[in-house]
């Protein structure tokens, strides 16, 4: 399947496969065009899954070319544990300006009330 087929048919973004190209040590070209096989797609379909979790370029570049296995795997975690913190940092954040949003809300309405006695 090419490229431009596999693209269509799984709606992957052209950016994802010159990704994943970057990160082939071999080109999978015939007939001058890349070649895409069920690995392909599988490994597609995890930096898809990379950049959903809030992974930039560089750190799905850094995460795929470790090998899979137990060699990597502490390094892998830490940078799951990593992402993890940060988004849990910015939830906590948002729940801040949520807190202090209602809390004025709360002192309007206060004050729309007494207008209306």
């Amino acid at each position: 399947m090419t490229i431009a087929e596999a693209s269509k048919q799984f709606l992957i973004p052209l950016p994802v496969f010159r990704e994943y190209e970057q990160l082939c040590d071999e080109k999978k070209s015939r007939a001058g065009e890349w070649q895409c096989d069920d690995h392909d797609l599988e490994q597609l379909g995890f930096i898809i899954t990379l950049h959903g979790i809030g992974f930039d370029e560089g750190e799905v570049q850094r995460y795929m070319k470790m090998a899979p296995g137990k060699r990597t795997a502490r390094e892998r975690i830490q940078m799951l544990n990593k992402k993890r913190g940060k988004i849990l940092d910015e939830i906590h954040s948002l729940e801040h300006q949520i807190s202090r949003l209602d809390y004025l809300r709360y002192e309007l309405q206060k004050v729309c009330e007494e207008d209306g006695k």
